[in-house]
């Protein structure tokens, strides 16, 4: 019962780590991979974390208080994010590990929703593990990505790093604590705001600003019905 979801964990580690390296092996084609990022991480939040939290409130919250999640995860992200970019206190440095902190965290809460299914019942652990590992690879494109945008190789390895590490560490955690379940759909609802805030406001405006052509556009578009296909495939 403990294997299973141990070995899911290293598989998403796997996955995440490896889709990192491509972004840094590929890191000339910047735009093309930043406007495809853009696509996958909009696609997340609307094709795969709303869906989720709407099935995880199951009569628990209505439809309209997850929307109110969302929009508290995008807003409370945007404060953060312009508060950080205007604070000449801050050190500039810090506002580049933003982003991909999120990241890290949503793969933390992917490990721990595989170790918190595993404890209900295997076939939930099965599929929530088969759906996190099939856009865990995206996550690793998403963490160099956004750091490489920053002009920030060394922030994308160590955050690499830290990402891949997430799923397993998020495992342990969840096969150890008991998350109250009423709060797994708000907790989806902020994350599905916070990765709409990072594909539309972040990724899209750079990826077109350095390359304004339809190619660009077309690689968000992609990005988008990549996971599309992938999260219905995955359900």
């Amino acid at each position: 019962m403990t294997l299973e979801p141990i070995l899911f964990g290293t598989a998403a580690t796997l996955s995440t780590l490896a889709g990192g390296l491509l972004a840094l092996r590929f890191g000339h084609r910047i735009v093309l991979i930043l406007g495809l990022t853009a696509g996958v991480v909009l696609g997340v939040a609307v094709f795969d974390l709303l869906p989720e939290a709407i099935t995880l409130a199951n009569g628990l919250w209505h439809p309209r208080s997850l929307i109110a999640f969302a929009a508290v995860g995008l807003g409370g992200y945007m404060l953060i994010d312009r508060t950080m970019h205007h604070a000449a206190w801050l050190p500039a440095r810090w506002r580049v590990h933003l982003a991909p902190a999120t990241l890290t965290l949503h793969s933390l809460m992917d490990g721990m929703g595989i170790g918190i299914a595993f404890q209900i019942d295997t076939r939930a652990g099965w599929l929530v593990a088969l759906a996190v590992l099939t856009h865990d690879l995206a996550d690793g494109v998403n963490t160099v990505s956004l750091c490489l945008a920053a002009r920030s190789e060394e922030a994308a390895r160590g955050w690499l790093v830290l990402n891949g590490a997430a799923p397993v560490l998020g495992v342990l955690l969840g096969l150890s604590i008991a998350v109250p379940p009423v709060m797994l759909a708000p907790l989806m609802g902020v994350f599905a705001g916070v990765f709409l805030y990072i594909g539309a406001c972040e990724l899209l405006p750079r990826s077109y600003a350095r390359d304004p052509r339809l190619r660009t556009t077309l690689a968000s578009l992609a990005g988008m019905m990549l996971m599309f296909v992938v999260t219905s495939v995955a359900h």
